[in-house]
């Protein structure tokens, strides 16, 4: 398990002595996550789920999870969540997943890309959905706080972190928020044990 986990990404590895992921972190996600494989040398399947919209966040968590953790017997998921009352957007939200789903083909064509729209509440969905298509890795794109926010709200969460910290903490599977760093190279990754660690590109 250990060299199928090291053998996906070297930025994993704790090789890098310039990496400034913290490897007790990294040992942790180790042990949790499907990859490699099995005890009879089968290489496992996962089914990872990416949340979508047609904000640059989510393209780069998609892009991300793509890089770092999808091998190619793997099954990648694109989840766009129409609200309720939008439903007549749906033929808009159909060329979003399917724009990024021609994108991960063109970045690695042996990867089955399943695209997915539903109309409902945003949490309850992606909860729903990962336990229906049992989930093994979900991954959120996450955007830069607003500094203007921040200081009209004090401390209060947007109800976009307050919808990725809920997931990361209550999703039946391995879940990831993703952002990229606005300057420079690398991500800001967040799972249940460690928040906005640097991984770099």
């Amino acid at each position: 398990m250990n060299e199928a986990w090291k053998s996906i990404s070297n930025r994993w590895n704790g090789k890098d002595k310039h990496s400034p992921v913290d490897e007790a972190c990294l040992n942790q996600m180790e042990g949790s996550i499907m990859c490699g494989n099995d005890e009879s040398g089968t290489m496992v399947r996962k089914r990872v789920m990416v949340v979508v919209d047609k904000t640059s966040h989510s393209k780069h968590a998609m892009l991300w999870a793509l890089t770092h953790i999808i091998n190619k017997v793997d099954v990648l998921i694109l989840l766009h969540v129409v609200p309720p009352h939008k439903a007549s957007k749906s033929s808009c939200s159909a060329n979003v997943v399917n724009g990024l789903g021609s994108l991960c083909k063109e970045f690695k064509p042996e990867v089955k890309v399943e695209p997915l729209v539903i109309q409902g509440l945003k949490l309850a969905t992606v909860m729903s959905q990962v336990k229906k298509l049992e989930v093994s890795v979900l991954v959120l794109g996450q955007k830069k706080p607003s500094f203007l926010l921040s200081c009209l709200c004090g401390d209060s969460s947007s109800s976009t972190d307050e919808f990725t910290e809920h997931c990361i903490k209550n999703a039946e599977c391995l879940t990831i928020g993703v952002r990229k760093k606005s300057q420079g190279n690398g991500y800001l990754i967040s799972t249940r044990w460690q928040k906005n660690f640097w991984l770099l590109a």
